[in-house]
Formats: C-alpha cells, structure tokens, sequence
C-alpha cells in the first residue's frame, strides 16, 4: 500500500508546456503515473505529450476527474497556481518550484485554511523534490530507478538525502512504501507531523525514516508526537552537524537561530523520544535494516 498517491490517482501538470514541465511530466508518465492533462493559461484545447490542455484547472477537474496536481510554475505566480487548484477541488498539490516568497506562502497557508479540514487541500513543498509510491506513481522530479517497493516510509526536508536513503536502503533490500519531500522552506505546505499521522495508519508500512535539516521547530514536534502516537519504529536524522550558528548555509530553511534548532539538539531530542538516530548519511541503509531486523 502507498500514502497520497497510487497508479490509478489522476494527476494533473500546471506548467506542462514549458521546459522543466515536460522534461519531468515524460518522466512521471514512463514512470506509470497516471497524467490526464495539463494546465498552461492560454494553451487550452490543445495537446502535449498526447495529453489534453487546459486553460484552468478548474476545467481540468471537470474535463479529467483530477485529484492531483504537481507544480512546475516560475516562483512569482506559483503561489495563485496553488491556490486555483485548492478553489477547483484538487485534493493533493505537490510544488516542486523554489524561491517562491515566503509572503506567499503565508498567503497560501491562510488560504487553505479557509476549507473545512475533511475538504482542505493536502499541499506537499514548495521547494521539494516530490512524492513517489515505487511502483505505482511519481509526483515529482526524483529518479525513479533508485527506489524499490516495499515496507518503509520515508519523510525528507531535502531532495538529495532521501535520494541517498533510497539508494541505500536498495542496496540492503528493503523497500519504500511511499517517500514525500516535503521541502526545506520555513514556510511548507505539510509537516513530518502530517505524513508520520499517514504512515502510522498505513498498514503496509512497517516503519518511517525521518530526515531532517538544520532550523526550524519542526522535528522536535515531531519526536514529541512519535513518543505519544506512533506504535511503528522511527529511524531519523538531521543534516548540519557542523553549521554555524546564526549563519544562512544556502538552504531556504536551513538556519540556526534558536535554542532546539541545531543538527545535534535536534538529534538529542529524537534520541530522548525514542527514535533511533542513524550516526551519518552514508548509515541510512545500514541503520534502517537494523531496526527492521533484516
């Protein structure tokens, strides 16, 4: 089983036509994701890569039955492409766009929220490498080769080390039920908190990695909720064991600013909750297929 999305779930590209989002649709379509269309203002009742276009996404939803829409719209208008699909009744918006302001975001967050919480948007990003279900689906922009199916979850802040975990955990056999990047930005779209509820009701999925970052409150709500809801093994680790404080290190998100936000902090307190911490990056796979057992 997956969390979000599977091979029937129908998806939509806002941003099909241009560069990125057909380089990265192809894909997602090889990959066996089931793309019914896309959006590109001003394109609509043509086709592209032998899907049809549309002008809003409201169309699209009514023309397609969509429930998914991935992003791929330049920084300044991402914002107003997520809030349409919200208003149009798309259930899971995946944002692969970086920089998008964080003013925005706050907008876009305020925005959601106006939806009753059975009918709000589950939005994944901005700033993120996507969502896979090995297998069955990809939203996102991820080499699908790397990832095998099978039994672990995995939630990342960065797009490379959960390309990292998946490579590794291939190499020892073990699979991954869904992987969600959830992006590095101060302001996201969803939290671990979110997907860690998803995965505790999974029953296909035995137990979660967690990769974390540097900045931010984030982890630490995390363990604190793992140590009181989650009867499934959490694997976890925070990037930045060697950053300054107080020093920006390229990452939207990836600053130490407070008490609780350092790599090593942050360890201690998944540690404190019960989560087992893998020593370093190259460990993931090792880590992992020790506490499964395998």
């Amino acid at each position: 089983m997956s969390i979000l999305i599977d091979e029937k779930t129908p998806v939509i590209v806002q941003g099909m036509t241009g560069d990125k989002g057909t380089f990265h649709a192809k894909e997602m379509i090889e990959y066996g994701t089931n793309v019914v269309g896309g959006v590109t203002p001003g394109k609509g009742g043509g086709r592209h890569l032998d899907r049809p276009l549309f002008n809003t996404v409201k169309e699209a939803v009514k023309e397609t039955g969509a429930e998914s829409s991935i992003t791929f719209v330049a920084p300044a208008f991402c914002s107003d492409a997520i809030m349409e699909s919200a208003d149009a009744g798309i259930k899971l918006v995946c944002s692969i766009t970086d920089g998008i302001p964080a003013q925005d975001m706050m907008r876009v967050k305020r925005y959601l929220m106006r939806y009753p919480r059975d009918q709000r948007t589950m939005m994944v990003g901005p700033n993120c490498a996507g969502i896979i279900s090995p297998g069955k689906a990809m939203l996102g922009i991820m080499p699908g080769h790397i990832y095998l199916q099978g039994k672990v979850g995995v939630i990342s802040r960065s797009g490379t080390l959960g390309y990292e975990a998946a490579a590794q955990m291939k190499a020892h056999g073990i699979g991954i039920s869904t992987s969600v990047g959830i992006g590095g930005d101060p302001i996201n779209g969803s939290s671990f908190l979110d997907h860690l509820a998803l995965f505790e009701e999974d029953p296909e999925t035995a137990a979660v990695l967690m990769i974390g970052e540097i900045g931010g409150p984030q982890e630490a709500e995390a363990s604190a909720w793992i140590k009181d809801n989650m009867s499934k093994p959490v694997i976890g680790f925070v990037a930045g064991l060697t950053a300054p404080k107080g020093r920006r290190m390229g990452h939207a998100g990836a600053i130490i600013s407070a008490t609780g936000d350092s790599a090593a902090e942050k360890a201690e307190i998944m540690r404190s909750c019960g989560l087992t911490v893998a020593p370093n990056p190259s460990e993931f796979g090792s880590t992992v297929a020790q506490v499964l057992g395998a």
